[in-house]
C-alpha cells in the first residue's frame, strides 16, 4: 500500500528509519538509537565546552567516540551503498515498476527498511529475485548486526568505567538546552546523511507532481 501514498508521504516513512526510528511513527528498536545520539550530543557538546565528555558520571574516551562512529556507518552502507550497487546494475534495477523518482523510491524504501526494520518494500518493487532477496538480506544482517555489537561493546565499556561525581562545570544532561542539543544532532547525522538522496527522489517527484 506504501507504493500509492503521496511522496511526501513515502519521504516521512524512510525519515522515520534512516534517522533509527527514534521518533513517533518509526517503529522499532528506537531506545537503545536515541541513546546513541545522546552520547553523540554529549560528545560534541565536550568539544564546544573544551572538556572530557561524559554521561552519568561515566567519561566518553577515544574507544566509546570509535565504536559511536562504528554505528554512524551503519545506515549509510545497508541504504546507500547496497542501494546504490541496485541501482547501477541493469538487473537488478529491473525491479523497479515506476520509471523516474518515484522508481528510485522503491528501491530506497526497501533498502531503508531492510536495514532499518523488517524489510517491508513498497508494492510495485520486484524484490523477489536473487539479487535482492540476498542484497536485503545482507542489509539485515548489517543493520542489526552492525548495531548490536558496538551498542554491546559500548556498554560493556562503560560499566568496567568508575562513575566520577558531576561537578558544577559538567555539561547537563537534561533541560531545555540539551534538548535542543539532542534534537539538532539527530537533524544532522540523520538528516543530511540521506538529506541528497531524498531531494533527489521523494522531493523531486512531489514537484513533479506540479507540472
Amino acid at each position: 500500500m506504501h507504493d500509492s501514498v503521496n511522496p511526501l508521504t513515502g519521504m516521512v516513512a524512510m525519515v522515520n528509519m534512516m534517522v533509527g526510528e527514534v521518533i513517533f511513527g518509526g517503529v522499532g528498536a528506537g531506545l537503545y538509537g536515541m541513546l546513541l545520539f545522546v552520547l553523540i550530543a554529549v560528545f560534541l557538546a565536550g568539544l564546544m565546552i573544551g572538556r572530557t565528555p561524559e554521561y552519568l558520571g561515566k567519561k566518553l574516551q577515544a574507544r566509546e567516540v570509535q565504536l559511536l562512529v562504528a554505528t554512524l556507518l551503519v545506515m549509510p552502507v545497508g541504504v546507500l551503498v547496497l542501494g546504490a550497487i541496485a541501482a547501477s546494475l541493469p538487473g537488478p534495477a529491473g525491479a523497479v515498476s515506476n520509471p523516474g523518482a518515484h522508481g528510485f523510491s522503491q528501491l530506497l524504501y526497501a533498502y531503508t527498511s531492510g536495514t532499518a526494520n523488517n524489510g517491508s518494500a513498497f508494492a510495485g518493487f520486484g524484490a523477489n529475485t536473487v539479487f535482492h532477496n540476498l542484497m536485503i538480506g545482507l542489509a539485515m544482517l548489517v543493520g542489526r548486526f552492525g548495531y548490536i555489537l558496538p551498542v554491546l561493546a559500548l556498554a560493556g565499556c562503560l560499566a568496567a568505567k568508575k562513575s566520577a561525581p558531576q561537578g558544577l562545570n559538567s555539561f547537563p544532561t537534561h533541560g531545555p538546552l540539551f534538548t535542543g542539543l539532542l534534537l539538532v544532532t539527530i537533524l544532522l547525522v540523520g538528516g543530511l546523511t540521506f538529506l541528497p538522496t531524498l531531494a533527489l527522489v521523494p522531493s523531486a517527484e512531489h514537484l513533479s507532481l506540479g507540472f
